[in-house]
């Protein structure tokens, strides 16, 4: 599809892979690519199933913009934010593919995906922020909240802990991990099951069930990063 994703549709599963040849990191190209990946896969496929390359799904927004002017700053997380809440309420199922590494928005796409399934290895998942010196604005908190399970939510936010993918399932990043060999198999049997569900009536509850949060965000973007 692009140099940053790549698309495929297979029997009504789109498949949308993150490849810049770095860290995948969320600037401007990449999101703009993976928006036109989610566009045409609700005009044209029933699951959408978002993944890395081996090794990494993405290290988050490119810090090379992080460290630029505001301005530049502003826009990147902004996008960002409607990036994450256009997985997060997409009108399909969307499955996210863990095949590696997912720092800081790439642990937040995890926590706005439907269903999360990891690849076992030796790779962190995490929100790294305040050990960088950034904090985490409204939008990556409530999805966050969302996702993970309380007993954790502290310290993998404020706390900025990282872990392996098997800890990762228990702290709500993923729902499982899965070893290299059954990955592949496991997102399209997932893939399968989700898209045999009524598709109307999963939009609607995902409306009802997530429109709240999304509200609570979008009350908080101009406020936080002059969007």
């Amino acid at each position: 599809m692009t140099d940053f994703v790549d698309y495929r549709l297979k029997d009504g599963i789109a498949t949308l892979t993150m490849d810049d040849g770095k860290a995948n990191a969320f600037g401007m190209a990449m999101m703009a690519a993976l928006t036109a990946g989610l566009d045409r896969a609700a005009a044209l496929a029933d699951v959408v199933v978002i993944m890395g390359r081996p090794g990494l799904l993405s290290a988050g927004f490119d810090l090379t913009v992080i460290k630029g002017p505001r301005a530049g700053v502003s826009a990147m997380v902004h996008a960002g934010a409607e990036l994450l809440l256009k997985i997060y309420l997409h009108p399909q199922p969307v499955i996210i593919g863990c095949t590696g590494h997912a720092v800081a928005a790439g642990a937040l796409m995890l926590c706005a995906g439907d269903y999360r399934i990891g690849v076992s290895g030796a790779y962190k998942i995490g929100l790294n922020e305040t050990a960088i010196g950034l904090s985490l604005p409204t939008f990556g908190l409530e999805l966050a909240r969302d996702r993970l399970d309380s007993r954790y939510l502290s310290m993998a936010t404020l706390g900025a802990e990282l872990y392996p993918p098997s800890t990762a399932a228990a702290v709500g990043y993923l729902d499982r991990a899965e070893r290299p060999g059954d990955f592949k198999a496991a997102l399209a049997a997932k893939a399968a099951q989700l898209q045999a569900l009524d598709r109307e009536a999963y939009v609607l509850a995902k409306r009802r069930l997530r429109a709240a949060r999304e509200a609570l965000i979008r009350a908080s973007l101009s406020d936080e990063i002059g969007a």
